[in-house]
Formats: C-alpha cells, sequence, structure tokens
C-alpha cells in the first residue's frame, strides 16, 4: 500500500512537471491528473484536495505618513552672569532690603567746623575762666595745625580781622544776619577768601592754628557765636553757647 502511494506521489509531482515545463495543452486539467492516477492505482483522487500552494506575501503599499514635528526644546537659561563682568545684576525673587535711613545726626543746623573732628571730640568749654576775669564765651575744638576749617552754614564773610588775642579771625553772618559765627586763632585764610564774600555750609575757609594768644603746643579752632542786636555789629552780640548746638542738635 505504502509502494501505492509513493508511485501515486511520484505520478503526480511528475504531472505538475510536465505541466509546468509543456504548457497546458499537454496536461490541461486536474480531470486527467485524476484519471491518470485511477488508472496506476485504482482509486480517484480529488484534486481540489490538493493542497493550493501558499501565497507568497506581499509587503504592504508604504504610505507615507506625515512627518511628526520635532519636540521644540526649552530655551537654554544661561546662569546669570555677574554683574562686575556684564553689568546686568542677577535677577531676584526676594523681598528688596529696606533703604537704610541716615540716623540724624546732632548739630544737623551747624556743621561741626573742623575737618575730621567728630561730636566725641568736643568739650564744652563756654564757662571755663579766661586771664584778666574773662569767661570764654566759646568753645576750642583740638586739632592738628593746618587742618581744614570748614563754614558751619551757608552765609556771608563779614569781617577778616587779626587781633591781639584771637590772632587771625573771621566773622561769618548767616543769611538772616541775626547770627554771627567767629572763628579764631586760624593758621591762615583759605586762598582767595575775602570780606562780603558768600561761603557755603562745608567750604574750606581757613587752617587751624595758634595764632594771637594761643599756645603753639597746643593748636586749636576757637568758636563762637553770637547773637546779633539791630545794628548788626560784628563785634557786638551775645554770646551763646556753641556746644550743645554742635554736639547735641540744639537749635538756636
Amino acid at each position: 500500500m505504502k509502494t501505492l502511494a509513493l508511485v501515486a506521489c511520484g505520478l503526480l509531482v511528475g504531472a505538475a512537471g510536465y505541466w509546468w515545463l509543456y504548457g497546458p495543452d499537454t496536461v490541461s486539467t486536474g480531470t486527467e491528473i485524476n484519471q491518470a492516477f485511477a488508472q496506476a492505482t485504482g482509486s480517484a483522487v480529488d484534486a481540489t484536495a490538493v493542497p493550493a500552494p501558499a501565497p507568497v506575501p506581499v509587503a504592504p503599499e508604504r504610505v507615507a505618513l506625515p512627518a511628526t514635528p520635532a519636540a521644540t526644546a526649552p530655551p537654554a537659561v544661561a546662569p546669570a552672569a555677574e554683574a562686575s563682568h556684564v553689568g546686568v545684576a542677577p535677577v531676584s525673587t526676594s523681598a528688596p532690603a529696606p533703604t537704610a535711613v541716615p540716623e540724624p545726626v546732632p548739630g544737623n543746623a551747624l556743621l561741626l567746623p573742623v575737618q575730621g573732628i567728630t561730636r566725641a571730640d568736643l568739650h564744652d568749654t563756654f564757662t571755663d575762666a579766661r586771664s584778666e576775669g574773662r569767661v570764654h564765651d566759646a568753645i576750642d575744638i583740638m586739632a592738628a595745625a593746618g587742618t581744614p576749617v570748614l563754614a558751619v552754614a551757608d552765609g556771608t564773610v563779614e569781617k577778616l580781622f587779626d587781633s591781639q588775642r584771637g590772632g587771625l579771625t573771621i566773622y561769618q553772618f548767616e543769611p538772616s544776619g541775626r547770627y554771627a559765627y567767629y572763628y579764631a586763632h586760624l593758621q591762615r585764610y583759605a586762598d582767595g577768601l575775602a570780606e562780603k564774600q558768600t561761603i557755603r555750609r562745608g567750604q574750606v575757609i581757613g587752617y587751624v592754628g595758634s595764632t594771637g594768644n594761643a599756645s603753639a603746643e597746643a593748636p586749636h579752632l576757637h568758636f563762637a557765636i553770637f547773637k546779633l542786636g539791630p545794628e548788626r555789629h560784628w563785634w557786638e552780640g551775645e554770646a551763646l553757647n556753641p556746644y550743645p548746638v554742635l554736639h547735641d542738635g540744639q537749635a538756636l
């Protein structure tokens, strides 16, 4: 039986090959193949039972898809540059620091008349006794010879005077003419200083010295304030203590 089956298979294969080589004119139908197989084996074979060759897979047609847009990368953030290099300060998210308010300075109405001197350097010598039974009526501000003397306020140079006691002196009137400021024992006047000249607060008007009856070993500025009468005489006036005005900010 196995032999018959092998022979039948051989006939089928041979018939298929012959049909492939010589075309359908020789072996044209499955019926003829079935008759040949029946003659050889004595049994018919249903040609439709022969499995059809497996279809050759065809690659699907490629359809061009729209290009997917590339994700946009976020812009690169450069590190904050140092303000000293590029002139741009880094942005800060913290609350701004409160602006420092300068502490009110006692004596702000009048500037300290010696450069570099602080309120702590002042001493109240207004009532100190002087020769011939006099009272000082001023304060002495100790400083090195040649230290600049500053105008305590805006005003006018009323008188430049060289006296035996005060040496080189300056009488300054304030704009209203109610008060006179007196600077004495100066080493010299500032260059160009002249009577009736308008001067400004903080302007250098002279230099600390020891002219007049001051000791050369203790150069200082003798500073006084006078309240003037209606005559506005520079050599007359009521002496006021400069210490609380300069040290404590007391108003005139």
